[in-house]
């Protein structure tokens, strides 16, 4: 008999600590998005870490900004970006406050509100593509940049909160280069997924942009 999932929040301190340690760790927690048409839970099953400071892909490799402000701030608030125009992202804050990084939430199995996850990913063949990727999944669970710097450890019903769930065991993590770095960035290591889970979303490694001419 499978045991159900610790649904006892997670406290600040688990954010509270180097981002590489932190990333592997959420793997099997339980992101819960509270909606006015009711509650969307996912199970992570891939994450990238970004350093800040020590990571040319870090929005925060160069300074604090506008955009990234909320990646100084306390650990275990939402960051979320808008990109190429289109889709939002959603990372959580890691380490001691005023020094920046973060965990990008990749992908994840919809384990309940599928229904409310469908209406919003009309183009997903079957469940296991509902977030399959960072935008999908920010897409499915209604996330957009009103939530950039929301507590996800906040105590009491939130909007955003995020669960013990059921840790992924050390072997059954896997881990790799990030998804479509370019450069220096491009070779750490730091996107970790959890083995032959089918909602992961394919590697890809960085194209450059072609120029227009």
């Amino acid at each position: 008999m499978i045991a159900s999932p610790d649904r006892t929040p997670l406290p600040r301190e688990f954010f509270d600590r180097p981002v590489q340690e932190v990333a592997p760790d959420l793997l099997g927690r339980l992101l819960v998005r509270s909606t006015p048409d009711g509650p969307i839970e996912l199970r992570l099953t891939e994450v990238e870490a970004y350093d800040g400071a020590n990571d040319p892909g870090s929005h925060a490799y160069r300074g604090r900004t506008a955009r990234n402000g909320v990646m100084f701030g306390p650990p275990g608030h939402a960051y979320v970006y808008f990109t190429y125009g289109m889709w939002h992202c959603l990372n959580l804050v890691c380490g001691p406050e005023g020094i920046a990084s973060g965990v990008l939430l990749r992908a994840g199995e919809i384990t309940e509100g599928a229904e409310l996850a469908r209406k919003r990913r009309l183009s997903a063949r079957y469940d296991k593509e509902l977030a399959k990727g960072p935008a999908r999944l920010a897409t499915a669970l209604d996330i957009d940049r009103a939530l950039d710097g929301a507590d996800v450890c906040a105590p009491g019903e939130a909007p955003l909160a995020i669960f013990s769930g059921t840790p992924t065991p050390s072997h059954q993590v896997l881990n790799g280069p990030r998804t479509g770095v370019a450069g220096e960035g491009g070779v750490h290591p730091w996107r970790y997924w959890i083995a032959n889970d089918p909602t992961v979303s394919p590697y890809r490694a960085h194209v450059p942009r072609r120029r227009r001419t």
